[in-house]
């Protein structure tokens, strides 16, 4: 479901959501040095992450002493979610596509075998976030 918190850039920070359906779940940490968004698949334990993205470097942000909102919005359907600071699209999650996306491009992993989730390329588009504007989210 959509969440959000306050929170400031540097300071220990877990935020953490589940997908409408519950089949997929999603989390924002800053651990005090980065900013990272993770995507997972509850029913694949041990291994439940298919996919982190960075979001920031702490270091690098201008105005890490003021308080900022982070959000995590659903799609309807439960297979896509974004995460977004100040209003502002930093992430997203396809778990149909099985692909992240992030303003940063990093991490580039190699890509599973298996095919099962795209990790070579974390490039960022808005189509990733275009149904932000068109769809009903929770």
């Amino acid at each position: 479901m959509d969440v959000e918190e306050e929170f400031r850039p540097g300071e220990e920070t877990l935020v953490q959501s589940d997908s409408p359906d519950r089949l997929y779940s999603v989390f924002f940490e800053d651990d005090g040095e980065t900013g990272y968004f993770y995507a997972l698949n509850p029913s694949r334990s041990p291994d439940m992450i298919l996919d982190a993205v960075q979001i920031y470097n702490v270091k690098n942000i201008a105005d890490r002493d003021r308080t900022s909102v982070v959000s995590i919005r659903w799609a309807l359907e439960g297979h896509k979610c974004a995460l977004l600071i100040n209003g502002y699209a930093h992430a997203a999650f396809d778990f149909v596509a099985k692909r992240g996306y992030c303003r940063t491009n990093f991490p580039r992993f190699s890509d599973p075998a298996d095919g099962s989730w795209l990790k070579s390329n974390h490039e960022w588009t808005d189509e990733a976030v275009s149904w932000l504007s068109t769809d009903q989210t929770n």
